[in-house]
C-alpha cells in the first residue's frame, strides 16, 4: 500500500469504523456532508396514519393573477384608473419593472365572476366553467404569502422552503419519507407541460426538483413529451437487452467496489439509478402508451389529451403515474407571468388548464383514488391590482405581488368547499387568516402523515426540515 492509499485508508475507512474516536470526530468535521448522509436513515414511516398516499402538484409558473381568477373584488370597478392609495401599498417593495412608474392605476378584472357550488365560492366562471363545477370538492386558500418577489427565489421558496436553491424540494421530502410504492418506477416524477401561448415563459431548471442534501435517489426524474420519455433509458442501436443487462451488472460491481472503499452514499445512489433505469425499460413504455385509454377518458380530458406535451396530455399522464404507485408527481405549466396582454393570455392559459383540472379530479374520483390523492394548484406568488404598462378597460398587465395570492387543494384529506383567508378590497393585503408557505408545507406534510417538526434529516450537524426553524402551523380548517 503506497503512502496515498494509507492516508486515504486512515481518513475514509479507519476512522469511520470506530477504531479511533478522536479520528472520528475529526472526520465528522472534514466530511460533514458525506458522513451525515451515510449516517442518516429514512424514517420508519409516517408519524401517524396519512390521509394522502400521494401528491399531484400542478405549479403554474409565473404567478397567476388572483383577482382575475379566484379573489373577487367588485369594488375595484369603481376604482378604474385611480391610483392605488399609499395607505394600501404602505411602501411595499416593488420590482424594477414597475418601481419607476409615475402612477399605480388600479386595473379591475375584465372577466366575469359568479358563485360556484353550494359553498358559494366567487370565481372566474367565464374562463373556468369546468373547474367551477368542482368548487365543493376544492378548498381555496386566498391568503398565501411569501417574502420572495422574483420568480426563481419565489419558486425555490415554494418548492423547497427556502429562497436559496440547492435544498430538497417537497417531492424529495415525500420520496424520502414515504419511499416507493412501485419498484419499477421512481417515487418522484416531474413533467413539464407546453402552454398553448408561449409569449413570456420563465426558466425551469432541474434545481427545482433536486434532492439537495437528501440522498440522490430522492431527486425527481424528469419525463419528456418528445422522443424517449427519459433520456438514455432505451438501449443504443444494436445493443440487445442481454448486453445492456451485463453492462449494468459490470458497472454496478465496479461501483460496489468503489462504495466499499470510499463509503460515499452517492455511489450507492448511482448503483440504484442504473438498476431503476433497467427496470424502467419495461415499465415506461406501457405507462406512456395512451392507446389503451377509453374514448370516455379522452372526452373527459379533451382532445388535447392526445397531443404530446399539452397540459391535458400531461395531466392524464399524472393519473397514470398515480395509479401505478408514484408518490409525488410535479407538473409545471408555464406562461403565467402576465406583465401585459392579460386579455389574450389569461383566456389561453385557462383554456389549457380548465377542462383537464376538472377531468383529473373527476377521473381520480371515479377510480376511487381522490380521497388518497392530494391535488395542489397554484403559482409562486400573486399579481398587483395596479397595472403595469398601458391600461384600458379591455387590456392591462400586472406585476409580481408576494403579499397575497390564491392556491387550491383537493382530495387527500382536504375539506372540500372550504374558503380560507381573506384579503382587503384591493386584493393587496391579507386581513384574515394568513397562510405563510411554511404553514402550507406543514399542512401538506400533515396530510402525508408527518409532523413537520419531527420530520428531519441531519446535515451539517443540524436536524434540517422542510419548514425551517421559524414557526409554522398546520391549517386544521383545511383538513377533514
Amino acid at each position: 500500500m503506497n503512502s496515498f492509499e494509507q492516508l486515504y485508508q486512515s481518513r475514509r475507512q479507519f476512522f469511520t469504523t470506530g477504531r479511533n474516536l478522536l479520528g472520528g470526530a475529526a472526520l465528522t468535521s472534514l466530511l460533514g456532508q458525506q458522513l451525515a448522509r451515510a449516517s442518516s436513515t429514512p424514517p420508519s414511516g409516517p408519524h401517524y396514519a396519512p390521509q394522502a398516499k400521494r401528491v399531484i402538484y400542478l405549479h403554474m409558473v409565473g404567478g397567476p393573477a388572483q383577482m382575475d381568477l379566484f379573489d373577487y373584488k367588485p369594488v375595484m370597478q369603481e376604482w378604474y384608473d385611480k391610483d392605488l392609495p399609499e395607505s394600501i401599498r404602505m411602501g411595499q417593495r416593488l420590482t424594477t419593472m414597475t418601481s419607476g412608474q409615475a402612477r399605480f392605476p388600479v386595473s379591475p378584472t375584465r372577466f366575469k365572476f359568479s358563485q360556484a357550488g353550494e359553498c358559494g365560492m366567487w370565481m372566474n366562471t367565464e374562463l373556468l366553467p369546468n373547474l367551477a363545477k368542482k368548487a365543493d370538492e376544492i378548498c381555496f386558500m386566498r391568503s398565501l404569502h411569501t417574502e420572495a418577489i422574483n420568480h426563481e427565489p419565489a419558486i425555490a421558496a415554494l418548492q423547497t422552503g427556502n429562497q436559496v436553491t440547492g435544498r430538497p424540494c417537497l417531492g424529495s421530502w415525500a420520496s424520502y419519507g414515504l419511499g416507493s410504492d412501485n419498484e419499477n418506477l421512481p417515487a418522484f416524477v416531474v413533467l413539464v407541460a407546453i402552454p398553448s401561448n408561449r409569449e413570456q415563459e420563465q426558466a425551469i431548471s432541474g434545481r427545482l426538483w433536486g434532492a439537495g442534501y437528501l440522498p440522490g435517489e430522492h431527486a425527481g426524474v424528469s419525463f419528456r413529451s418528445q422522443g424517449d420519455p427519459i433520456l438514455y433509458i432505451n438501449n443504443p442501436a444494436g445493443v440487445p437487452d442481454s448486453i445492456r443487462q451485463r453492462s449494468i451488472e459490470g458497472l454496478n460491481q465496479l461501483n460496489q467496489l468503489t462504495f466499499q472503499k470510499l463509503h460515499d452514499p452517492e455511489t450507492q445512489t448511482r448503483i440504484q439509478q442504473y438498476e431503476m433505469a433497467f427496470r424502467m425499460q419495461a415499465s415506461v413504455p406501457e405507462l406512456t402508451d395512451l392507446s389503451q385509454e377509453s374514448q370516455h377518458t379522452f372526452d373527459l380530458y379533451g382532445e388535447d389529451a392526445k397531443k404530446p406535451g399539452s397540459f391535458a396530455n400531461t395531466v392524464l399522464m399524472t393519473r397514470r403515474l398515480a395509479e401505478r404507485g408514484v408518490r409525488f408527481i410535479q407538473v409545471y405549466h408555464n406562461n403565467w407571468d402576465h406583465h401585459s396582454n392579460i386579455a389574450n393570455r389569461m383566456p389561453s392559459q385557462c383554456k389549457d388548464i380548465d377542462q383537464p383540472c376538472h377531468a383529473l379530479l373527476e377521473d381520480l374520483k371515479q377510480r376511487g383514488m381522490l380521497d388518497e390523492t392530494l391535488v395542489i394548484w397554484g403559482g409562486e406568488f400573486g399579481r398587483t391590482i395596479y397595472t403595469q404598462g398601458q391600461l384600458s378597460r379591455e387590456n392591462y398587465g400586472r406585476d409580481h405581488h408576494p403579499r397575497c395570492f390564491t392556491m387550491w387543494m383537493a382530495g387527500g384529506g382536504t375539506k372540500g368547499g372550504t374558503i380560507y383567508g381573506e384579503t382587503d378590497e384591493f386584493s393587496y393585503n391579507i386581513v384574515k387568516d394568513p397562510v405563510h408557505i411554511r404553514d402550507f408545507h406543514a399542512t401538506i406534510l400533515h396530510l402525508l402523515g408527518f409532523d413537520h417538526e419531527r420530520f428531519t434529516y441531519k446535515y451539517q450537524g443540524l436536524e434540517q426540515r422542510l419548514t425551517g426553524v421559524l414557526p409554522a402551523q398546520v391549517i386544521k380548517e383545511l383538513i377533514v
